[in-house]
Parts: structure tokens; sequence; C-alpha cells
């Protein structure tokens, strides 16, 4: 089968249109087709089918609509369910929008090794693929959503196109072209760059320069900013009659977007002294093709339970990472793990900040400053760091495009996010728990004690923030033996033992519990007052007195929330979902 989103959505077998129903079940198919294979929860698909406010049959008639298109496919393509929603799975079958973005991948390496002939030929062909706007046909949730993305893929191919022409000369067709885009899309730096380039080129120089004292007055008026490093080298080019300006044999095109002047920024919280394990994730974040897709930057999202090491793992993968991105490193904490939630706009003006924008100039818009951002880093290499994010609300704005990484770190999954997303963090195990807390009291002490070290790593349940605190505790009582901090983690009281300073497991799991509606909370502390540390969707309706089905949305909402587990050691076709120990502990204290 063939699908298509770069225009209608639309899907044929052959020759033979498939019938895709109405905008709602176009939609949901458009959703599950950009996801790439990966799985939409239901939360976001009835935000993107609905908005903001879903009928209460949502999950019903999100069913319906998935039934409708397996019929319509047969076996040439999967709609599979995955908890917390729909996966799609392709097979042979072709999307447009792959076919567009393999293209893309083939003509950029094509300009950048000079062969601008190939280029400009594949460049057309990745640009016809699009049949009119994009995802026509679904709803404005999800063409809110989707569209800006997919139309900046659009205006980049255009602009690599454009490139690959005047590098062939062929300037003086391409100003009528220019003009147009220019006129269409005033604010876009790189169309007016390269109309200046084809003017100059043409053997139009006063036309070039007026063209930049133009944009010079619409972003000042428009943005109240100053024209980026590009069009001021282009427009300085063009008054010096660079020799690169002129046509010649040889094609490269020295007027080019350089790196701002700009400051390093160096923003990384410092290395975790005491972290151990995770080698398997950290070999996923250090891996260079990791989250890459489709020629987007890179994306990569950590989430687990509170106070299990994301935020350790993501910073030590970024140290890892730091001789990759010479350009800088940017961290914010947005507030996900207790604290209040951060709004994009204050992390934006920091960013800029540090990025060495005066105060003064950072614009008070936060669509403006979005594009102040992203232009200012245009063509750099940077790392950018957004930890305890709360939604994907949060984090979209704060991504940076071009050749920046993006690390995520949250206790949601945050699945409607594009990037690899690692399987959720686990606990360490016994060992690891052990080398954790040798590392921070030392082993002499550890070794002298060992049945007391392996008391405390399991009554901490592996949790590294647990571990840190009881090892804490003991540096600073260095006169109390390991059994004592061990007889104060046995009793029902064991969360309070496990409190030292700002760090605290009781208020960093309360923030997860607190921000759950009120329902899934009662759920929460009757499911572990009956005991299921370990359980099944079926006996968990069974224990709240609800159907599988109420029973199974209760559960995967705290599951999304990580306050409870999937089950790695039991197998079969549902699902067991599991407390933390010291989770369950809280979760009881809440009936008291």
């Amino acid at each position: 089968m063939e699908f298509f989103i770069l225009g209608p959505v639309e899907a044929c077998k052959g020759s033979a249109p498939a019938n895709l129903g109405g905008a709602k079940q176009k939609t949901l198919l458009a959703a599950l087709l950009l996801a790439g294979g990966r799985v939409i929860s239901d939360d976001r698909l009835s935000t993107l089918l609905w908005g903001e406010a879903p009928p209460t049959t949502s999950s019903a008639q999100i069913y319906t609509y998935v039934s409708r298109l397996r019929k319509q496919f047969g076996n040439d393509v999967a709609i599979t369910r995955r908890p917390p929603g729909y996966m799609i799975d392709l097979g042979e079958s072709a999307l447009d929008l792959e076919r567009f973005e393999r293209l893309s991948g083939k003509y950029r390496e094509e300009i950048r090794t000079g062969r601008y002939q190939d280029a400009a030929r594949h460049a057309r062909e990745a640009l016809a693929l699009w049949r009119g706007p994009a995802l026509a046909g679904t709803t404005q949730f999800l063409a809110d959503a989707e569209l800006p993305r997919l139309e900046e893929t659009r205006m980049a191919a255009l602009e690599d196109r454009i490139e690959a022409d005047l590098a062939l000369r062929r300037a003086p067709r391409l100003v009528p072209e220019l003009t147009r885009l220019v006129a269409e899309y005033p604010l876009r730096e790189q169309l007016r760059v390269k109309l200046m380039i084809a003017l100059y080129q043409a053997g139009r120089q006063a036309d070039a320069v007026s063209v930049f004292h133009q944009g010079r007055l619409i972003l000042k008026e428009e943005l109240g900013v100053d024209p980026g490093p590009a069009l001021w080298e282009t427009h300085q080019a063009v008054l010096e009659n660079r020799p690169s300006l002129e046509p010649h044999p040889a094609p490269p095109i020295d007027v080019s977007p350089g790196a701002p002047a700009t400051e390093i920024p160096a923003m990384l919280p410092p290395d975790v002294a005491d972290f151990v394990g995770r080698s398997k994730q950290l070999a996923q974040l250090c891996d260079p093709e990791a989250g890459a897709h489709g020629g987007r930057p890179p994306v990569l999202l950590v989430s687990g339970m509170a106070g299990v090491g994301k935020s350790a793992l993501a910073v030590r993968a970024a140290h890892a990472r730091k001789a990759e991105f010479p350009d800088g490193r940017l961290y914010a904490d947005l507030g996900g793990n207790g604290s209040d939630r951060v709004d994009p706009g204050r992390v934006l003006s920091g960013f800029l900040g540090a990025l060495g924008v005066p105060a003064e100039q950072v614009p008070a818009g936060l669509d403006e400053r979005i594009r102040l951002y992203r232009g200012g880093i245009a063509g750099r290499r940077l790392l950018v760091l957004l930890d305890n994010a709360v939604d994907e609300r949060q984090v979209r704005p704060l991504l940076p495009g071009g050749d920046c990484l993006t690390l995520v770190t949250s206790r949601r999954t945050l699945a409607a996010l594009d990037g690899l997303h690692l399987d959720e963090l686990e606990v360490l195990d016994t060992q690891e728990s052990l080398d954790m807390l040798g590392t921070i009291i030392g082993r002499e002490r550890l070794d002298a004690e060992p049945g007391q070290a392996v008391r405390i790593a399991e009554r901490c349940g592996g949790l590294p923030l647990a571990i840190r605190i009881a090892g804490a505790r003991l540096i600073a009582r260095r006169h109390w033996s390991l059994a004592r901090i061990a007889d104060q983690l046995s009793g029902e009281d064991s969360l309070d033992g496990l409190v030292l300073g700002d760090l605290d497991v009781r208020s960093r799991v309360e923030f997860s519990y607190r921000e759950l509606p009120e329902r899934e909370r009662a759920a929460y502390s009757e499911l572990a007052a009956a005991g299921l540390s370990a359980f099944r969707v079926q006996a968990a309706a069974k224990t709240l007195g609800v159907t599988v089905c109420l029973a199974e949305k209760i559960v995967e909402s705290l599951a999304d929330a990580s306050l409870l587990s999937m089950d790695t050691v039991y197998r079969g076709p549902d699902p067991v979902y599991r407390f933390h120990d010291l989770f369950m502990t809280f979760a009881r204290e809440q009936i008291a």
C-alpha cells in the first residue's frame, strides 16, 4: 500500500484508493504515520482528535476508528495496541514522508560534497512529493501540532534546492522565484540571503543592497531585532565585490550562514561522582546516530520513576559528549521533580542570555524568543539538557533544531515527542546498589558490615535517591553502624529515614501523586492497601470494584506518571504492573 500525508491524507492499494472515512479517522491514521513506528498514547490521540475537551466516549471512538482502518488495510498494515496507546507497522508499504526524508538526506550529502547537479535534481524530486498543504482533511488540532514542523522541512528543502541552483550559476532564473518567496516569508533570513546572492550574480548589486536594508527594517519593526550574521556577512560581501559572489566554474558558494558572534555557554551541572551501572543506557545516549530521524535534530528521552537516577544518567551522558558540541552546553531544570513548573519563555530568556544576547534585546513574546533562539544558534553545534520536564508542551519551544543534540528527562513518557525514547529507567540491582553505597561511604566501611549493607540496599529497593540519602546520613554520622540505618529503614515509618536536607524520597513521590486526578489518587492508595505489589488489570478491577476497561485506564495513568512500573519478569498477553516498595509505603500512608 501507499500512504500520503504531504497533501490530502490518502491511502491507495495499487490504483484503488482506500476509504479512510472522515476527518477524525484520517487524523488518527496521520498521527500514527507521523509517529514513525512509535506508540502514541490514548491521551495524545484524544488531544489530536478533540483538543482539550474530549468526549467521555473518546476511548471507545478511538477503538472504532482503529477497527475501521484495520478492515481497510487487511494484512498489509498492522495497527496494534501497545499500552498506553497504539502504533502502526507499515511493513512493505510506502509513505511519502519517508521518501521525502530519504531524498533529503541524499541531496544534503550531495551539497556537502559539491555534487550540485545531483543535489538540485533530488531536491526537486523531494519537493514534488508535496501535493498541497500537508495533513489536509485532518483536524485543526493535528495541524496545529504537526504542520509547523512539516512546513519547516519543506522550506528547508526549498532553500537547499535554491542553494544548489545558485552554485550551478542559475541566478537569473532564480531572481523572480526568490523575490516572490521573500515577499511571502519576509522574516526568513536565509531566503533573503539567497535573493541577495542571486541579484549580485545577475549583475544587480544595488538591488541586492536594497534587499538587505528592506529586511533590516522589517526585522526591526516586526521583532525588534537586528539581522543575523548571515545577512550581515552577505551585505558586506556585496559591498566589497567579494569574488566568491561572482559566477564562476567552481560551484561552492562562500556566502553562507556563519556562527553568530556569541558566547559559548557551559551550563551543565557537575557530573555525579557516585554514578554506577546504566552501561547499556549510557551507550545508547552516547551513540552519535541515536535519536536522529529523517534528518531531524536528535532528541533523546529518559523517563522513569522519581529518584531512579534519570538526571544523573543524562548529566553523565552530557559530560561524556561535550567534545562533540564545542559551541556550548545549555541546561534547564523544568521543575518536574517537585518544584514549580518552569515557563518555557523564562527558560528561553536564560538561554539567550547565556548565548550573549543582552537582556534588553530579549523579546517579550514566546514566539519571538523561539525565533531568536533558533536563529542565533543556526550553524552551531550545541548540546541542550532539559531536565525534569513536565510535558511535551513545555519541551517543544525549547528544542533547538540544526546540528544540536537535546537530552530530555521526565517522569512521564512524553510519547508525543519525536526522538529516541529509552526503555523506562529501572532501579539498580543489588550489586549495583552496593557499589553505589560503597562509593559514597567507602569500601572499608561497607565490607565491615556486608550483611547490613545488603539490608540497606534491599530496603532502598535499588532506588538511587534512597541509596544516596542513606549513604549521606552514614557520612554525616560516622559513628553510626550500618545496622542502625538498616533498622531505621525496616519499619512502617521507613520513609522517615530517607530524608536529608533537600533530599527526601517522600516529597519526590508526593509530587507525582498530587499531580494525579482525585480518582487515580484514591485508586493508588486502595491498590497499595490491598497488598497488590504486582498485579494485572483484572486484579485491579476486582479490588477497585470497576470494569476492566476503566481499571486499565486508571492503572495506565498511574504507570504514565511513573508511580507504577511494568514488570519485566512476567511474560504473557497481559502486562503486569508493580509497586516499588517505598512507593507502596507512601501510598498506604495516604489512607492513615
